[in-house]
C-alpha cells in the first residue's frame, strides 16, 4: 500500500527555517493544495541517486528570468480581469497587488531552498539522506510501520517515492509548502531538482529547476575538509 512517509530531522531544522520565513509576510488561511500518495519504499519504484553531485548554472532555471516570466503572465490576467470590467487603459499599468507581493516572496524562498552548491547523497534500502552545501539536509526513512505524521511548531515533513523520482514535501503554517522532486537522467550522471513553493496568497506556485552533475570530490579543483557539526564537507576552489 501506497502513503507518504513523514521524514525524519524535522525538528532540528526548525530554526534555520523559521528565520527565513519571519522575513517573508505569507500570511494566509490553511491550503487546499492536495499532496499526492507516495511510495514508501524503494526497490523498482526508486532510483539510485546516490554520490557526489555539482550544481550545474548554465542549465539551470535563473530565478529572475522566471519570476518576470510568472510577472508577465499576471498582468496579463490583471489586464484582462480590468477589461472585462470595462477598464481599458493604455499601457497595461496594472497593480498586481497582494499576488505580485507573494510571488516575489516565493522566489525568495525558492531561492534560498536551491542555493546549495553542492550534493552528497547517501542511500540504503532503507533511508536516503540528502547533505546540501550551505542548507539543511533533506532525509526520508522507508523501513518499518508507518509511523505517527511527523510534526512540530514549524510544520511537517514528507516523502516518498512517484515512480523513479524522490518527492520531498516540507508543510509549513499558514498554508506555505515546499516541494522537491528529484529526477535521474537516463545515463545516471545528471540529476535534475524540481522545487515548487507553493502559497494561498499567490495564484501560482513558484517553480525552480536545479541540474546537478556526477562528480569527483578527490578530482582537481574540489576541496574537501573533515567538520565536527556536518562530517565531510567539500567545495569548489576559487579559480
Amino acid at each position: 500500500p501506497g502513503g507518504a512517509r513523514p521524514c525524519s530531522g524535522v525538528a532540528g531544522r526548525a530554526a534555520t527555517l523559521m528565520a527565513v520565513l519571519a522575513s517573508l509576510v505569507l500570511a494566509s488561511s490553511c491550503s487546499n493544495q492536495q499532496v499526492p500518495a507516495l511510495v514508501p519504499g524503494g526497490g523498482e519504484a526508486g532510483a539510485d541517486l546516490s554520490g557526489s553531485w555539482e550544481l550545474d548554472l548554465a542549465q539551470s532555471d535563473n530565478i529572475q528570468r522566471e519570476l518576470d516570466r510568472i510577472m508577465r503572465e499576471l498582468q496579463r490576467e490583471a489586464q484582462r480581469r480590468a477589461q472585462a470590467r470595462g477598464d481599458s487603459r493604455a499601457g497595461g499599468g496594472y497593480n498586481l497587488g497582494v499576488d505580485g507581493n507573494a510571488m516575489v516572496d516565493l522566489a525568495r524562498m525558492a531561492e534560498y531552498v536551491t542555493r546549495s552548491p553542492l550534493l552528497e547523497i547517501a542511500q540504503g534500502d532503507t533511508d536516503i539522506t540528502v547533505k546540501r552545501e550551505e542548507n539543511f539536509a533533506l532525509e526520508c526513512e522507508f523501513a518499518g510501520a508507518e509511523p505517527p505524521p511527523a510534526s512540530n511548531p514549524l510544520g511537517r515533513e514528507m516523502c516518498g517515492w512517484d515512480g523513479h523520482q524522490l518527492v520531498f514535501w516540507v508543510l509549513l503554517p499558514d498554508g506555505l509548502k515546499i516541494n522537491h522532486r528529484f529526477s535521474l537522467g537516463p545515463r545516471g550522471e545528471r540529476l535534475n531538482i524540481a522545487t515548487r513553493v507553493f502559497s494561498d496568497r499567490a495564484s501560482y506556485p513558484f517553480t525552480l529547476n536545479r541540474v546537478y552533475h556526477r562528480y569527483d570530490p578527490e578530482a582537481d579543483g574540489i576541496t574537501c575538509e573533515i567538520t565536527l557539526t556536518r562530517g565531510k564537507v567539500c567545495t569548489t576552489e576559487e579559480p
